[in-house]
């Protein structure tokens, strides 16, 4: 049963990742003009590919369960500057705060998972465990 929550809890924990750069991708402009809004204005189209691409990369490799150390590092370096930035609650006026602050605290329960799964490791069921069990028929 732990090893089934492992995966499942895997699998949620990179969707919201995989939808990120999906929603970034659709939604490219908008995302460009949400960045403005925020003050990111440096080389605008090349941190929002990069940005999508580590997203992709991280999530995807969450998902199977291979290079999760990897994985975790990469959607570390991406998620914390964005949740300081984006979810700022101590900035933002009082209508506002109470959701910007419960959204920075999702943040950081999602940095949590993250930081259990870099720790713990994937599971019985991931990509990296087929590899290490899967023997070659020798010649």
């Amino acid at each position: 049963m732990k090893d089934f929550i492992d995966l499942l809890g895997r699998a949620l924990l990179s969707f919201i990742f995989l939808y990120e750069a999906y929603d970034s991708i659709f939604y490219f402009q908008a995302t460009k003009e949400k960045m403005t809004a925020y003050g990111l204005t440096w080389q605008q189209d090349f941190v929002l590919v990069g940005a999508i691409i580590l997203l992709l990369l991280g999530g995807t490799l969450l998902l199977i369960g291979y290079r999760t150390g990897f994985a975790m590092f990469i959607l570390l370096c991406y998620w914390i500057p964005v949740t300081f930035i984006v979810h700022s609650f101590w900035n933002d006026p009082e209508p506002a705060r109470r959701l910007q602050s419960i959204m920075f605290m999702k943040n950081l329960a999602i940095v949590g998972g993250m930081l259990m799964v870099w720790a713990n490791g994937t599971g019985k069921y991931s990509i990296k465990r087929l590899f290490a069990t899967t023997r070659v028929p020798g010649t």
